[in-house]
């Protein structure tokens, strides 16, 4: 009887340990995010062995462990040495043991955690915002000369609005300046920077912003390496400076502003020039200007002179009635060319005048020659072109007879 109930609770699905421990292996150790994947908590225990060192990492509270291993052609390349007691950061791929039944983490690097992981992420976005151009020094814009409007992303009760405004007010009074709260330490420092950024871009008045905060301890300056106000102060259509109280290390907001300051005082001052100098600066470039042309004016006049006297060495008035009796001589030489050429030409067309003369028609005719014309007017220029009988016109030295052809001679 009980083997009846056996077989009817099997089901004909049924693995075997070995398949289903084979189906779990498949399952973490071809997932992609376990492939690779850091881990951080504390050294609970650990065992030497020669083939590596076992481990095994909890959290904090104790609630959850993991076991792990390093195999001893890794060890050397570690940067930090399992230590019970002590907080690390491990990478590594999750992997199965059949064997065992239990699942652990290969470990092939392991390093300090705390300050050291937070270390670790600032390097690698860094080294990644950094091949993407963010930080090259020559996408950076200046900053206008003499603005007429800033804006200040800072928080409303941080000293360094009080800072900055005082600094603004002193150096550049009139000065119109516009204030985009935000929070600037804490989980929502990141997002909220960004949209006070955003709100000043919007709004389009602004000819450069200052994003600044006074000093503080590293965990509460995180909000600068965060990779959102990074990429808000690269994509800004206005410049921005930034004034973070810190001087130990530049945060990645620093790298990757137009200017940076290590203060909020020292952002203002960088923003606007002092209305002091200006006005210094400005009368010393009247007394130069005035110098230059007094300058200019003494090296005229000294030329002035040199020109005359060198007029005077030049004696000009003689030449010039030299050149004034040379001018009249060929004058009275042109005239007298032109009056041969028109005596000439006067003569010449005299004598054109008296061949065309002699050579008229009707002076032929007055000398007896004569002209017979058919009654057409046409001239009989050959006896061929005539016939008996027929009448011609002849025109004589003096008047006309009409006569008729009686005979033709050759």
């Amino acid at each position: 009887m009980s083997d009846l109930i056996a077989d009817a609770l099997i089901p004909e699905t049924a693995i075997s340990v070995a398949g289903l421990t084979d189906y779990i292996r498949f399952l973490l150790e071809q997932d992609d995010q376990l492939r690779q994947v850091w881990v951080f908590g504390e050294v609970s225990s650990i065992n030497r062995h020669r083939s590596g060192r076992f481990f095994t990492l909890q959290d904090s509270e104790g609630k959850a462990a993991i076991s792990c291993v390093v195999w001893t052609n890794q060890i050397d390349r570690l940067a930090k040495l399992p230590v019970p007691g002590e907080q690390i950061v491990v990478l590594g791929s999750i992997r199965l043991y059949p064997q065992r039944g239990q699942y652990q983490i290969t470990v092939w690097q392991a390093l300090p955690a705390g300050v050291g992981l937070r270390s670790l992420r600032y390097r690698q976005l860094r080294s990644r915002l950094e091949a993407e151009g963010l930080f090259a020094p020559e996408r950076k814009r200046s900053l206008p000369t003499h603005p007429q409007t800033i804006a200040v992303v800072t928080s409303p009760q941080a000293a360094a609005w009080g800072d900055i405004q005082r600094t603004l007010k002193q150096r550049y009074p009139g000065l119109q300046v516009l204030f985009s709260p935000a929070q600037v330490q804490g989980e929502q420092a990141p997002l909220s920077i960004v949209r006070a950024i955003e709100r000043v871009v919007r709004d389009a008045r602004a000819e450069v912003i200052i994003l600044s905060r006074g000093g503080g301890a590293v965990e509460d300056l995180e909000c600068f390496n965060d990779e959102r106000v990074v990429r808000a102060i690269a994509t800004s259509p206005i410049p921005i400076v930034t004034g973070i109280g810190h001087q130990r290390d530049e945060s990645l907001a620093d790298l990757v502003a137009d200017v940076c300051a290590h203060t909020p005082t020292a952002a203002a001052e960088l923003v606007v020039p002092e209305l002091a100098e200006l006005y210094i600066e400005h009368r010393q470039r009247i007394a130069a200007l005035r110098e230059a042309v007094n300058q200019q004016k003494q090296a005229a006049e000294g030329k002035i002179e040199q020109l005359r006297s060198r007029l005077l060495r030049l004696r000009l008035n003689q030449q010039v009635e030299r050149e004034k009796e040379a001018i009249d001589l060929l004058r009275q030489q042109l005239i007298q060319s032109t009056r041969r050429r028109l005596e000439q030409a006067t003569q010449h067309c005299n004598l054109l005048r008296q061949k065309l003369a002699t050579l008229a028609p009707q002076a032929v005719l007055q000398r007896g020659y004569a002209v017979a014309r058919e009654e057409d007017g046409s001239i009989v220029r050959s006896s061929t072109e005539l016939a008996l009988g027929k009448e011609l016109l002849i025109q004589l030295g003096q008047g006309r007879v009409k006569v008729k052809v009686i005979e033709i001679l050759d």
